[in-house]
């Protein structure tokens, strides 16, 4: 009986259009041990995982083209063992919470290094201490447009103007929403 010299080791499919924090997590990844993979799209997502079927992936929510909640649905597809976690960077709660339903273990908010996203991936695995519908609370209404506006703020290269034109409000009420603090969800 041979042994396999080479143990395997698990492997990762980051996904983000940053290429410098996807780099970055690549590294970070590979010195704890993982077959790194990367993508920073829908299409090269998804050629990946039909080639290596990763188990873990580790997806941003907002990327040019198609998105993250996207990904999430075509990774599930191909692979319902792989394990998601979502990483968003402009607090979006709820669309965090919808790539949750659709299979991801979790989801995390930007900033987060490799331990935090690890951590995520196994909170992922433990059972929810009370039920899902009383674990979440929908956000407030001014919580919602605030994080859509500095999506499309975002959106616009930080242009107030173009970003007042794309949400049909004059700049000067545009510019008085922003210097307000996010409201609290």
């Amino acid at each position: 009986m041979v042994s396999d010299p080479s143990p395997t080791l698990p492997s990762i499919l980051i996904v983000d259009d940053d290429a410098v924090l996807r780099g970055r997590l690549a590294v970070a990844f590979r010195a704890r041990g993982y077959e790194t993979h990367v993508a920073a799209d829908y299409e090269e997502s998804v050629r990946v995982a039909e080639r290596e079927s990763p188990e873990y992936a580790l997806v941003d929510l907002r990327l040019p083209g198609r998105s993250g909640i996207e990904i999430v649905r075509a990774l599930k597809a191909i692979d319902p063992e792989t394990r998601v976690v979502v990483l968003t960077g402009y607090g979006s709660i709820a669309t965090a919470m919808d790539a949750v339903r659709l299979g991801a273990a979790n989801y995390i908010s930007k900033p987060a290094d490799v331990d935090d996203i690890l951590t995520a991936f196994v909170r992922g695995d433990a059972q929810p201490e009370v039920g899902p519908d009383a674990t979440f609370t929908s956000p407030s209404l001014a919580r919602v447009e605030w994080e859509h506006i500095n999506r499309v703020l975002s959106d616009c290269d930080g242009n107030v103007s173009e970003a007042a034109r794309r949400l049909k409000i004059h700049r000067r009420s545009l510019q008085r929403k922003l210097q307000k603090f996010p409201p609290a969800e």
